[in-house]
């Protein structure tokens, strides 16, 4: 197997620290031709669509990439900023705002992001950190539930990286974070502030990303992280089981996905007499077109088309300052061996204790 280059070893060399913050990924722009390279990479890969290759590969390169690109370009374009992909531009943003909040904290941490797919990538972002003298790797996928289709392709994009290296540095994985009572009480606190500025509606969706109903009965478990979710965040913020829905968005294809669909069950909710709806996307850290088109654009004028009267998006967690808090003593927990201080687990222990007290439940 050929290797590739790296830089010479050190003797002595003091080890170095990083964090590697991995999301989806984006095209370089709203364009036909982008996408046609975007969705080529997002939908060959065997785990986000479990189709025997041969035939997927006729299908995606015979049908899909001739038709779809186009029409995801004009979605991409609904929502793209001066700083590009909002997913690209708020996942740049945390990785920053994270190195800043651990610096702060006084742990000499590099931080970089990386798309799974797009740029930057996993690869390339862990070779430059490798040429930097990095020797131990935080891999923190932007995915709070575990899926094969997210967390697992995050994961084997470092493991093919390691195959063509020689001396890899030592590895740890941050699995999912979908009940840490951190993460709820950032969820919880957006919802507040939301409402303490807008006002509450009648009712609350949590609106998740689908996958298809095969992966939860092949062991998947992502159904399961989603209904927890959405349930400490329910607990957190005092509502009651008649006060909120949880749905799932963004189905692809024929096969039958995890239910209840999002933009259907707000249709339907509208036809019942519901007339304010507030929707949050908690399984989403940043903005994207899964968010700003498909939520914020699509499902609101299916719900106001339906009857409803009110529809109000509650962003992401984006770089919201309790995200970061969060972020960080998350990432601090998977790093105590490589460099915590006991100053450092205080702190670690009082923003805990803050957690608890803006009501995340475990």
């Amino acid at each position: 197997m050929a290797f590739q280059q790296e830089p010479s070893f050190q003797h002595g060399q003091a080890p170095r620290t990083a964090i590697l913050y991995c999301n989806l990924g984006t095209p370089s722009a709203p364009t036909a031709p982008a996408l046609r390279k975007y969705l080529a990479e997002f939908l060959g890969d065997s785990r986000v669509v479990e189709i025997p290759k041969p035939l997927w590969w006729l299908i995606l390169h015979g049908i899909i990439l001739r038709v779809r690109p186009a029409k995801s370009a004009a979605k991409y374009a609904s929502i793209w900023t001066e700083q590009g992909s909002p997913l690209k531009a708020f996942t740049e943003l945390q990785a920053q705002s994270l190195g800043t909040a651990l610096q702060e904290r006084g742990h000499h941490v590099a931080v970089r992001y990386a798309m799974r797919y797009g740029q930057p990538s996993i690869p390339a972002q862990l070779s430059a950190l490798k040429a930097e003298g990095v020797q131990r790797v935080l891999i923190v996928p932007a995915y709070p539930q575990y899926s094969g289709t997210t967390t697992a392709s995050v994961f084997d994009a470092v493991y093919r990286w390691g195959l063509k290296t020689r001396l890899i540095p030592e590895l740890r994985f941050v699995n999912h974070y979908h009940d840490d009572p951190r993460y709820i009480a950032a969820l919880a606190l957006t919802v507040r502030e939301y409402w303490a500025a807008k006002g509450q509606a009648e009712q609350l969706v949590m609106s998740f990303h689908g996958v298809p109903e095969r992966t939860l009965q092949l062991g998947d478990p992502y159904h399961c992280e989603c209904m927890k979710t959405g349930r400490l965040l329910a607990e957190a913020l005092g509502l009651s089981k008649d006060q909120y829905k949880l749905t799932f968005q963004s189905r692809f294809g024929k096969a039958k996905w995890l239910e209840p669909y999002t933009e259907p069950t707000l249709v339907a909710m509208a036809g019942q007499g519901v007339k304010k709806v507030d929707v949050i996307c908690p399984g989403f850290t940043s903005d994207c077109l899964e968010t700003l088109e498909e939520i914020q654009q699509e499902a609101q004028e299916a719900f106001l088309h339906a009857g409803g009267e009110s529809f109000s998006y509650i962003p992401c967690l984006n770089n919201h300052a309790q995200w970061i808090e969060a972020l960080s003593d998350i990432s601090l927990d998977h790093m105590q061996a490589w460099n915590l201080s006991a100053p450092d687990a205080a702190s670690l222990a009082a923003s805990r204790a803050r957690a608890l007290a803006h009501g995340a439940k475990v």
